[in-house]
């Protein structure tokens, strides 16, 4: 069979390899709208962890968001945390690589952690998901 497709020019993979790895890319990744319905729903059973600078996260930050730049995430940092809490962490979006490298710091620890694909971008300016903002400044 002749390929004139731009989108097949490299023969898809097997199914069981494409399996295994939408399976494994699902297993480190979730997105904005089922952090959302987790929060709505009241079934979120895991710490969603801002990974921007302590400064952009009082600008605007998911709600339910707690703050932790990635560059602060060690073991002293966590040592406050049971090995069965989860973790979501989030950054900028998708030109920002914080969120991957808070996942491998926090995995590295021995806790279960995704990352939000998107981050606060595609939260606040594409799905207009509710943020606190600018609370540490006097509201006028």
């Amino acid at each position: 069979m002749l390929n004139n497709s731009n989108a097949f020019n490299y023969p898809a993979a097997p199914t069981q390899q494409a399996n295994d790895f939408f399976t494994t890319k699902l297993a480190c990744e979730t997105d904005c709208s089922d952090v959302y319905a987790d929060i709505k729903e009241n079934t979120q059973n895991y710490i969603l962890l801002d990974v921007r600078s302590q400064e952009a996260f009082d600008k605007s930050h998911a709600i339910s968001a707690v703050s932790m730049p990635h560059s602060e995430i060690n073991s002293d940092s966590f040592a406050k945390y049971s090995k069965d809490t989860l973790f979501v962490v989030y950054c900028w979006g998708p030109g920002c690589n914080g969120a991957t490298k808070a996942g491998l710091k926090i995995s590295t620890l021995g806790f279960a952690v995704k990352e939000m694909i998107g981050g606060i971008h595609y939260w606040e300016d594409f799905e207009r998901y509710p943020v606190n903002r600018r609370i540490t400044e006097v509201q006028i």
